[in-house]
């Protein structure tokens, strides 16, 4: 390919509109163009970057004895409604009738459609284990996409389903998963991400896990313990507080506080500490508007995820009205009257003398004593988990809280869509039993981005070999001069006689442009070709990282380049896990 013909421009100035690195170099380097809100077209070096990831991704799925499919886009409403989530699933599942006033949606996920295509198949016991997979384009209706490829609305995702007799068979493929996708990741050139602890959200399941790339520009808080190697999603770690050092009892006494609502100008009136206040945080259930009323320490945040999955169902914050009985600002558990769900936070548990509201305007108490004043309540953990917390696994006050990018996830799903789109199998005993499933997906769009803000310097991307869209950027500095034009049209010819990947800028441009969208398309290995060090039948070839730049006698040109490549490869897979598929 001559650069010349490339379609997509290049140009220097960041959009404004960009928050992280990746999505500006994305626009930058003609890799994407916007089309819609969260909707972008894909240049030709971008496709052709996902294409090689697409190839990873098939090689080890096949090895793990998983099929390739292929599921429609749009699916009728009725699959949908077998499993329950056509009304489950808020706004992000796009539902529409075509012109015969059927219901239909576009496919976000396809846990469905799997088992639709597999309910009479898989009718025997005899027929499992097996697994299905596809890479194919989603719509996911995001109220807030964002930040380029990496959180949009239309995307392309490989998603897999394996189906399985028993928990033992679907953790033991969980596994081999667990595995491969270890390998696709450091295949792509990162080897860096980790599995952490997720929660299960609108896809289901007991068990799930996320597979994070740490990057500073990352949109998911990730909790971990560099003692014990401990790694969760923040809405998946749990949060221990302890409570010892607090002060001992005393009796309750209700204080005038006047002007006093927030825990920071309570804790300031009474000189005490944030860690003995008692705060209020009101939530409303989205289906009924019923009030939820969280009290937890005052220096803890409300976890909504884990709120959501203890209520059972989604909430909002409160707008609270005169009828309620709540009193914004001066909410406490001490005599509250209100009809509303009370959920005491574990963050409160064993603290004898907390301040809190007192369910009066200007007025709070201090001295409370749960267990002496209210009674045995319920403690649950519905908190954030902070920086210095206790660690869930080793019990150590060393938990830190990082940023970073999921760039897959797998779920044991259970029987959550077997059981409810009627799909069974006779086992070997003549009974009727249902299968259960595992789920395991990969955003191919999102892991190139991620790559790229992973792995980039103040220039460009830095691709890794082996998803870079050529593996040769080839520079003539001067094609105007004869010898130089001739000695890169050679080497042009010798690279791709010898079937590597090369893109080769001859444009009569200047060195500065010449380089600037070499950095832009970030191709690992650069040969330049120029007059200056053609003079002693030299060229020069380099690393887009800088890792390696040296002369070499032109008529090395194609040896070195193999070579170079060869090294690129060799570095990357030294980091793959070995298989055990």
């Amino acid at each position: 390919m001559k650069l010349a013909n490339l379609v997509g421009d290049r140009f220097k100035e960041r959009p404004s509109d960009c928050v992280i690195d990746s999505h500006a170099f994305s626009l930058r380097g003609g890799y994407i163009k916007n089309v819609s809100n969260g909707i972008y077209s894909l240049y030709p070096p971008m496709k052709r970057i996902t294409a090689k990831i697409e190839n990873i991704i098939r090689e080890e799925m096949d090895a793990a004895d998983c099929q390739e499919v292929l599921f429609p886009v749009v699916l009728p409403g009725d699959l949908w409604e077998q499993s329950g989530r056509f009304q489950s699933v808020g706004d992000e599942l796009l539902r529409f009738k075509d012109r015969n006033d059927t219901s239909m949606v576009l496919g976000m996920t396809h846990e469905e459609a799997a088992v639709h295509l597999v309910r009479e198949y898989g009718n025997t016991y005899a027929k499992y284990p097996f697994a299905i997979y596809q890479i194919q384009t989603k719509f996911r209706d995001e109220a807030r996409p964002r930040a380029g490829l990496i959180r949009v609305r239309e995307f392309t995702m490989k998603d897999a389903y394996s189906f399985h007799t028993s928990q033992e068979d679907l953790e033991k493929y969980y596994a081999v998963m667990a595995n491969a996708y270890d390998r696709i990741f450091a295949r792509a050139g990162i080897p860096e991400v980790i599995s952490v602890k997720s929660d299960s959200g609108m896809i289901g399941g007991s068990v799930s896990h996320e597979y994070m790339l740490l990057v500073d520009a990352g949109e998911d808080s990730i909790v971990l313990c560099d003692d014990c190697g401990y790694s969760a999603n923040m809405e998946a770690a749990e949060t221990t507080v302890d409570n010892s050092g607090c002060s001992p009892a005393r009796d309750l006494e209700k204080v005038l506080t006047p002007h006093c609502k927030t825990i920071e100008e309570v804790c300031t009136f009474f000189n005490s500490k944030v860690e003995e206040s008692c705060k209020a945080v009101m939530y409303q259930k989205n289906m009924t508007d019923e009030y939820v009323v969280v009290f937890l320490r005052g220096d803890y945040e409300v976890n909504e995820t884990k709120l959501t999955n203890y209520l059972g169902e989604k909430v909002h914050a409160a707008t609270v009205m005169p009828e309620s009985g709540l009193v914004a600002g001066f909410c406490g558990p001490y005599k509250q009257d209100a009809k509303c769900q009370i959920i005491y936070d574990k963050s409160l548990m064993g603290i004898e003398n907390l301040c809190c509201g007192a369910n009066e305007v200007d007025y709070h108490y201090v001295g409370l004593n749960i267990k002496r004043d209210i009674g045995d309540v319920e403690y649950v953990d519905v908190a954030k988990i902070k920086t210095g917390d206790i660690c869930p696994c080793c019990g150590k006050k060393t938990i830190k809280i990082s940023r970073g990018i999921e760039v897959g996830n797998i779920f044991q799903l259970g029987d959550k869509y077997t059981k409810t789109m009627k799909m069974s199998y006779t086992d070997e005993d003549g009974t009727s039993k249902t299968p259960i499933m595992g789920c395991y997906g990969i955003g191919v769009g999102r892991l190139a981005a991620s790559v790229c803000e992973a792995k980039h310097d103040d220039y460009g991307p830095i691709w890794p070999i082996s998803i870079a869209p050529w593996q040769v950027h080839l520079c003539c500095m001067r094609s105007d001069n004869a010898e130089c034009k001739a000695a890169a049209d050679k080497i042009y010819t010798d690279l791709q006689n010898a079937g590597i990947e090369v893109i080769y800028d001859d444009r009569k441009v200047s060195a500065g442009a010449m380089f600037a969208d070499a950095d832009l398309l970030g191709i690992p290995a650069r040969i330049t070709v120029g007059p200056k060090n053609l003079v002693n039948g030299q060229i020069e070839i380099s690393t887009r990282d800088k890792s390696v730049k040296k002369l070499i006698p032109t008529e090395d040109a194609l040896k070195e380049a193999k070579a170079l490549i060869d090294d690129l490869f060799a570095e990357i897979n030294s980091k793959v896990k070995p298989s055990i598929y």
